[in-house]
């Protein structure tokens, strides 16, 4: 196959942050999507998950507080969910955006589990917010369920969860099958569904995995030629939000190393991007990193904005 295979990832941005905005959203990606295809890309798409699980794991536990019956649903489901109506927006508005450019291709979703270690330190320092506020009591019974919480001043109390790293993609020969069959392909999403290997089984695990860090997994497995990773802004910057702000079009693997020990990137927003792209390239050497913005991706893969890393 001579196409350029990539993986690309998506934010956000790209989502919207209510089922409403994510329809009107994803119209838009869709185009984005629709003009990499069109530069001859075979496409593998991952995708944020944050507000989505929120909302769902809200809804979950509301509807188990009014009707006392139903049993809450699990990280683990409620993962499951939002991967599924994600993927079903993405899906069907990039499948109408390829065919009314003239392009028959197929578009497909993969509900994916990832597997994590049991004994990831992440399990017993868990940082991310999930839910709606909780009281003080609301809480309390929270942890007497062994699950941690957090309080923010003012506002009450919210669950927190591990965010482990990602060992192995369960779905990846599926995944890869498609991909060789020229298809698009949106698998991942929200960092995958994660579980836990107990002998043959996979048990899901109460958890959520970083969006990037399975994006830089997934272009590695695949041996894709690029990572592609959509974001808020056009670049890369060094002293991003300061006086000295500076664009970056490229740097190596050595120079992104010597950058987070600088404290260049800032944890949850650029630095698991940096990381991933990093990832990636010390396994797949050939390979090229893109971050850029949506609304510049025809200018970015053309060279004319954005960051690129290389090994």
């Amino acid at each position: 196959m001579s196409r350029k295979r990539a993986v690309v990832s998506l934010g956000h941005e790209a989502l919207g942050y209510t089922t409403g905005a994510q329809k009107d959203a994803v119209k838009v990606t869709a185009r984005a999507l629709a003009d990499l295809v069109e530069e001859d890309y075979q496409l593998t798409i991952t995708h944020s998950n944050g507000p989505q699980v929120s909302m769902i794991h809200k809804a979950m536990t509301e509807l188990r507080r009014v009707y006392t019956d139903y049993t809450p649903a699990p990280m683990c489901v409620c993962s499951a969910m939002s991967q599924g109506y994600v993927g079903y927006d993405i899906q069907n508005a990039l499948r109408s955006e390829l065919l009314g450019r003239g392009i028959p291709k197929p578009v497909s979703t993969i509900l994916t589990q990832v597997t994590v270690d049991p004994y990831d330190e992440a399990f017993y320092e868990p940082t991310k917010v999930i839910g709606r506020y909780m009281t003080k009591e609301d809480a309390e019974a929270e942890e007497k369920k062994g699950n941690y919480v957090r309080e923010t001043p003012g506002r009450g109390f919210r669950r927190v969860v591990a965010a482990p790293r990602p060992i192995d993609i369960v779905e990846i020969e599926a995944i890869r099958a498609l991909a060789d069959a020229d298809q698009v392909v949106i698998a991942c999403g929200g960092g995958g569904i994660p579980v836990i290997e107990q002998q043959h089984v996979l048990k899901g695990a109460s958890a959520v995995i970083e969006k990037d860090a399975i994006a830089g997994k997934l272009a590695a497995d695949l041996k894709c030629d690029e990572l592609i990773i959509f974001t808020g802004v056009e670049c890369v910057y060094r002293d991003f939000g300061g006086e000295n702000q500076a664009p970056v079009a490229a740097m190596t693997v050595a120079q992104a190393k010597d950058a987070i020990s600088q404290g260049q990137f800032e944890e949850g927003t650029m630095l698991p991007k940096i990381e991933a792209a990093i990832s990636y390239l010390e396994k797949v050497p050939a390979g090229r990193v893109l971050i850029t913005s949506l609304a510049r991706t025809k200018d970015a893969v053309r060279g004319k904005i954005g960051t690129v890393i290389t090994a």
